[in-house]
């Protein structure tokens, strides 16, 4: 159930004693997860409300509790942008609902960021080395995930088959996906700490500066690409040019040369994820939203060729014998059948064979037959040894074949 901006202010008086909301709007925030608003109390303060829709939205919130309490005052000293805190929360049924001290800025939209100064693409730069220079040690002692790149390579494959299997996605892209979840040199990265959730709605902008990052619920060790995934989708070059220029100034170790395309992926990727969140979600809307947005995809790739996410270029489709189990392309039966042109054969000249006059073939009567035995009586077995060799078989080997088998933006985690 949806709750109103004026239902979270009431929410917010129990969840810090005292608290008098005098004013209370709408926040931006992911609908399908949170109900979000920002309050303002009598004394002038601001403060910020996150009420979760489900119970997975619940447990994000109480892991962010966790990650907000992991970022000593050390730390967060040395970062380039304000972090939540968390001034209190109240546990609603199942679910717990959590409230914020204000922090300065507002969101932009993408359009807006991009359109921005130079400036303020050289502090979402500078904003995200910083994150992804935070130390290892700030994940491993919460508890949350850690991946290496092979790990995190196979998880995205493990998501694709899942994905495959709701008939839902085009057999083009699952094809691009599978082609470049293959490319292990496309893999080579070194893991660092990734906020996991970046997005315009997660920036608070003043002027030409990021004031906080806020969002911090999946927080991981994995591809620093995944946080440039909201970025690439806006498909303004200029600006993510400028943006990854100051990242891999700031940082204390340079980026991998295939980032870029990761995050293409990544972002890419995102509408499966937001598929299958929809299935599972049992939200029709979500589900028609996901299918519109992956079918222009596939049609703006096949037009235009799309980002390249891929070191080696996809193979031409071939014809195949049969289908894998194991691709998925056999989950989907939406896959197309690649065309296959056929010689045509040669001009034949055909001669009539003249009609001949049929007799009928006399009754032939019905005969005793008694059964052969297997061999005459009296007659000795032939030794195994002088036994006739075998007539070898004119048909082909089990490998002997002659066809193969084969194997076959901006969206936000909602």
């Amino acid at each position: 159930m949806r709750r109103k901006p004026i239902e979270l202010a009431a929410v917010a008086t129990a969840a810090v004693p005292g608290l008098t909301p005098t004013a209370v709007s709408s926040a931006a925030d992911d609908p399908a997860d949170f109900d979000s608003a920002l309050l303002l109390d009598s004394e002038g303060k601001r403060w910020r409300v996150r009420s979760p829709q489900h119970a997975e939205a619940s447990a994000r919130l109480e892991t962010e509790f966790l990650v907000l309490r992991a970022f000593a005052p050390a730390i967060r000293a040395e970062l380039p942008f304000l972090m939540p805190t968390v001034a209190g929360s109240v546990r609603l049924g199942s679910l717990s609902t959590f409230v914020y001290s204000h922090l300065a800025g507002s969101t932009r939209s993408v359009e807006e960021l991009t359109a921005g100064p130079a400036a303020l693409a050289r502090e979402i730069g500078t904003a995200l080395a910083a994150i992804h220079d935070l130390p290892h040690s700030l994940v491993s002692n919460a508890d949350l995930p850690s991946y290496t790149p092979n790990e995190f390579r196979q998880r995205r494959l493990n998501e694709l088959d899942q994905a495959a299997t709701t008939g839902k996605i085009p057999a083009s892209l699952l094809l691009r996906w599978e082609h470049a979840l293959e490319d292990v040199s496309l893999w080579r990265f070194n893991p660092c700490v990734v906020h996991g959730d970046l997005h315009e709605d997660n920036l608070l902008v003043e002027g030409s500066r990021v004031t906080a990052v806020t969002g911090w619920t999946d927080l991981r060790i994995g591809d620093p690409a995944d946080d440039f995934a909201w970025l690439v989708a806006s498909n303004e070059q200029d600006f993510v040019d400028a943006v990854l220029s100051s990242y891999t100034g700031s940082r204390r170790d340079a980026p991998d040369q295939h980032l870029l395309r990761r995050a293409a992926l990544s972002a890419e990727f995102a509408l499966a994820q937001y598929l299958v969140k929809g299935i599972a979600a049992g939200d029709a809307g979500m589900v028609a939203e996901a299918e519109s947005m992956l079918e222009t995809l596939a049609a703006d790739v096949e037009e235009h060729g799309g980002q390249a996410i891929s070191v080696e270029p996809l193979p031409a489709p071939t014809a195949p014998a049969g289908g894998d189990a194991q691709s998925p392309a056999a989950h989907s039966p939406a896959a197309p059948s690649p065309a296959v042109t056929v010689a045509p054969a040669p001009a034949v000249t055909v001669v009539p064979v003249p009609v001949l006059s049929v007799e009928p073939v006399p009754a032939v009567p019905a005969v005793d037959v008694s059964p052969i035995p297997a061999e005459p009586i009296g007659s000795e077995p032939v030794p195994a040894d002088e036994a006739p060799a075998e007539t070898p078989s004119a048909a082909p080997s089990a490998d002997d074949t002659s066809t193969a088998s084969i194997s076959i933006v901006n969206v936000r985690k909602h």
